[in-house]
């Protein structure tokens, strides 16, 4: 529950009846619900929720590394979609609105923090060496391969610099176009490919003793 005065602001409050994928897909179902929010819809608004939660807090959490924190930030995109639905004009896809929100919340989130968005070359290649020391001496089951080799994975991408960090999360994870990353992150198409090509090449340096083998 988001605050104690449920006519100030909307409640996270599952639905009854969640929607289907396919109601999810269409965004015209975004555009109308964004529509009967911003005249203060709140069964909308949960609508709206419902549909879209996962991709935010999954992006949230892969950006920032916290699960814990995921479902903060996401609350904080959702309320800021509630507040600015009157002045919304559906130019673009819903999801790119939704996730320029979510883009904004996290790097600010990152720079409070002051994290450091990158790992030295050298760090990178000392930490992959005893992965794969760790490996070979323990001998582990594919399972077990499996996992190591995404949580290898998900600290490479975390050790992007963020703007790439985020084109990789929205084109890896929620499978969005270059036009639709560009639109998140007001870039040229061009410009999302450079991006894309240089985490590609750092996280395959990151990674070059899984893919070795």
């Amino acid at each position: 529950m988001l605050g104690a005065d449920a006519t100030a602001q909307p409640s996270f409050l599952p639905m009854e009846n969640p929607p289907t994928p396919a109601q999810a897909d269409d965004n015209s179902v975004d555009f109308a619900l964004m529509e009967r929010i911003g005249a203060g819809d709140h069964a909308a608004f949960r609508h709206l929720v419902e549909i879209h939660q996962n991709a935010v807090i999954g992006i949230v959490a892969k950006m920032l590394g916290s699960p814990n924190d995921a479902q903060d930030i996401a609350q904080q995109v959702f309320l800021r979609v509630w507040r600015h639905a009157k002045r919304y004009r559906p130019d673009a896809k819903f999801t790119t609105y939704l996730f320029t929100i979510t883009r904004n919340l996290v790097f600010n989130e990152t720079r409070r923090r002051g994290r450091k968005k990158a790992v030295s070359s050298d760090e990178r290649e000392e930490n992959s060496n005893l992965r794969l020391a760790d490996r070979a001496e323990l001998q582990p089951d594919a399972e077990l391969l499996q996992d190591e080799l995404q949580r290898a994975v998900d600290a490479a991408i975390a050790a992007l610099p963020e703007t790439q960090r985020l084109a990789v999360v929205l084109r890896r994870y929620e499978q969005l176009s270059y036009d639709e990353i560009a639109g998140v992150l007001e870039l040229s198409v061009s410009a999302v490919k450079s991006l894309l090509f240089r985490a590609r090449t750092s996280l395959r340096e990151s990674l070059r003793g899984y893919l070795a083998d």
